[in-house]
């Protein structure tokens, strides 16, 4: 796994999800977001336990396939259960196709707009830290998207990065998630860099906000399965 050290360095443009993160970005995911292991593997558990009789699991913005790879070790191939991830980076799927072949892997990868994409009826959707970096005017309709796309108790598990309604405590959050990063080895430099990077383009909502956004697109109930500062991890029922 290749170090991620992109904002050591003066940065010459927004974040983009391009051949520099792409090689990095697997480390930048352990690194810069916390407890980023547990958080999947609940997804991971979750997931499989909607694909009881079977069905489509969609990873949008799968970015290097690992959740989906570990998804498939743990339901037989033989089970009737697909797996497809949809990026909209090259680089991202690139790198996920070649660890697909290395692991003689049945998984279906697709560069694509995940707003476009034309899905079928799915039992899980899947979306780690992607809503975030859709358009507010758009996110919405995507939600849509997705509840009228799922089965009937089919389950829609994302995380995003999430901002307190109260300014004191957003500040607090803030500071308490980069002492986290400073801790993985970011020094206040890199953490300066990769903020600025991602401004206007990183756009989280809050808890409250989440979890309404869903209710209001067909589904039937939304919790939260995890929560770290201000990371969560929820899980909506259509």
């Amino acid at each position: 796994m290749k170090t991620d050290t992109l904002f050591t360095k003066p940065i010459s443009k927004q974040f983009e999800f391009d051949a520099e993160v792409a090689a990095v970005f697997d480390d930048m995911l352990l690194r810069s977001v916390p407890y980023y292991k547990e958080s999947q593997s609940l997804t991971r558990r979750f997931a499989i336990n909607a694909l009881e009789n079977g069905g489509i699991v969609y990873d949008l913005g799968c970015s290097t396939a690992s959740l989906l790879l570990e998804i498939e070790r743990m339901v037989a191939k033989t089970e009737n259960v697909r797996l497809i991830g949809i990026d909209n980076s090259a680089a991202m799927i690139e790198h996920a196709r070649k660890k697909t072949e290395a692991y003689g892997s049945s998984i279906e990868l697709f560069e694509g707009d995940i707003l476009t994409f034309g899905y079928e009826k799915a039992q899980v959707f899947i979306s780690n830290y992607t809503l975030q970096f859709i358009r507010p005017m758009v996110r919405d309709g995507l939600v849509h998207t997705i509840g009228e796309n799922l089965n009937e108790g089919g389950v829609f598990i994302f995380s995003e990065k999430v901002v307190s309604e109260d300014p004191k405590l957003n500040k607090e959050l803030i500071d308490c998630y980069y002492d986290f990063k400073k801790v993985q080895g970011y020094s206040e430099y890199e953490i300066v860099q990769k903020r600025e990077a991602l401004e206007n383009v990183l756009i989280p909502y809050t808890m409250n906000e989440n979890m309404q956004m869903v209710k209001n697109n067909g589904f039937k109930s939304c919790e939260v399965l995890f929560r770290w500062a201000n990371f969560a991890t929820f899980i909506a029922i259509r």
